[in-house]
């Protein structure tokens, strides 16, 4: 998977999460609270991933030039 797919496969985790914690918030459903938190974290994960991955991709085209 490319840096941009992680990154945008993360965003949409992250704003998942988002919701998830909102409606858990709403329900006072501490379970839909702490899972909409993990996709949070997760998401922001899958972005640093794909910024690591762009990174590398940058460092491989300057070494090949």
């Amino acid at each position: 998977m490319s840096g941009a797919m992680d990154k945008a496969k993360g965003k949409a985790e992250e704003m998942g999460g988002k919701v998830k914690e909102g409606v858990g918030d709403a329900t006072d459903n501490e379970d839909l609270q702490a899972r909409g938190q993990a996709d949070q974290v997760s998401g922001k994960a899958d972005q640093v991933k794909g910024d690591v991955k762009d990174a590398a991709d940058d460092i491989r085209d300057d070494i090949t030039r």
